[in-house]
């Protein structure tokens, strides 16, 4: 039923050349027997509007989660600018290259730094200028997880924008087109069998992705981070199977420890907020960390640190609690600037302790900015031999020495 009720925009899209058959070199050097131009869209207004109404469909029903698009340059601009007036979804856009005057942007336009985009394309075929296009809007802060396609040619595009962490959803494929066209009587069978033969012959492979590109397995990202924290957590994440955090929020000691005892083969991090805990004593800490050696678990308490270096570091490292004796993880809150982080370096980072800033928060109303999270994700990489991750909402760097843990 999808596919005949576009067999009419199908037809136009034959009609109009943009779908064509012959013999064509491609820009790889590659005879194909089958091109597509979607160019001649902009002189053909009404079909235009289709192609990018169909695009936003295959967004929606692909689940893709955004607040702003971007076309691949050139050919799918009119298709994202169409999609961001229509539904009133704000745009930005990405140059071929940065000017070399004025501000020399490469991407033009409003930018939110945390904030998804959702690019747009025409066609796909290896996935190549759509990557190229996330990763100059994550180069500058944005995060992007959902491109979406008109058509996609099935030559491994698809696979490739996957394992670079980009969910590739599309209106058609190429087998949509043959299927389309021979039914309508527009081609024979003999041209359906080259192209399929193209089409299968003429595949991009994931081997020759650079690591650095691909969404990497824990076990892969733990062999290229440094921190014995965040090393050991991925590794336990692999053994285990689970990325799971327990928020161990139970005040009567005896009942933490039996619950934690049992949710402990299950989780990978125990968060404790252990002045909510009555009558703490060595005892208990004690078999808190028995329990985190049998079970294979990071203890993580989630003090959420925010004061001057000397204060902090007193917190931290002596006090009721004596955190940096038994807790591998820490969170603080960046709002006092290096200072905290220095504070906090001095007990944690010579004992192979990890620290968490806290660059967002889910609660209501709460008063974090985009700048403020972006501040924080640069004092991380400033201290990043004890800052190990953040407490976010969603992805905020690429960078596979950094872990972020989630809310909820």
């Amino acid at each position: 039923p999808y596919l005949r009720a576009m067999d009419s925009l199908v037809l136009d899209l034959f009609a109009i050349e943009a779908v064509k058959f012959g013999d064509f070199k491609l820009k790889s050097g590659i005879q194909s027997p089958i091109y597509f131009d979607l160019r001649v869209l902009v002189s053909h207004p009404r079909i235009l509007a289709e192609v990018s109404e169909n695009l936003w469909t295959a967004s929606q029903k692909g689940k893709a989660g955004f607040e702003s698009v971007c076309g691949v340059p050139y050919t799918a601009l009119p298709l994202a600018t169409l999609v961001s007036a229509k539904h009133d979804v704000p745009m930005v856009m990405k140059r071929r290259e940065a000017k070399d005057h004025g501000t020399k942007k490469l991407i033009e336009g409003k930018i939110t730094a945390g904030s998804a985009c959702l690019v747009i394309e025409d066609v796909v075929t290896s996935g190549g200028s759509v990557f190229e296009t996330a990763q100059a809007l994550r180069d500058v802060g944005m995060i992007v997880r959902d491109a979406v396609v008109f058509l996609d040619r099935e030559q491994g595009g698809k696979g490739r924008l996957a394992a670079r962490g980009i969910q590739l959803h599309s209106v058609l494929t190429v087998s949509d087109i043959l299927e389309i066209l021979e039914r309508r009587g527009k081609i024979d069978t003999t041209i359906v069998s080259q192209v399929r033969a193209f089409i299968r012959d003429n595949s991009f492979p994931l081997e020759d992705i650079p690591a650095a590109q691909r969404v990497l397995s824990y076990e892969e990202r733990a062999s290229l981070v440094e921190h014995p924290v965040t090393k050991r957590l991925l590794l336990l994440m692999s053994k285990k199977r689970t990325n799971l955090v327990f928020s161990a929020d139970i005040a009567c000691p005896e009942n933490f420890l039996k619950v934690v005892d049992s949710v402990g083969p299950y989780v990978c991090v125990v968060k404790t907020h252990v002045d909510t805990i009555e009558n703490v004593t060595t005892e208990f800490l004690t078999s808190l960390t028995r329990l985190a050696r049998k079970h294979d678990f990071l203890l993580f308490e989630d003090r959420k640190f925010c004061d001057i270096g000397n204060t902090v570091r007193s917190q931290y490292g002596s006090g009721t609690f004596k955190i940096s004796e038994w807790a591998d993880v820490i969170n603080a809150h960046a709002l006092p600037g290096a200072g905290v982080i220095e504070g906090l370096r001095k007990v944690g980072q010579p004992k192979g302790r990890g620290c968490l800033l806290i660059a967002e928060m889910s609660s209501k109303g709460n008063l974090i900015s985009s700048s403020y999270t972006q501040e924080s994700v640069a004092l991380a990489k400033c201290y990043s031999d004890f800052v190990v991750g953040f407490i976010a909402t969603q992805k905020l760097t690429d960078d596979p020495n950094f872990l972020h843990f989630t809310p909820g």
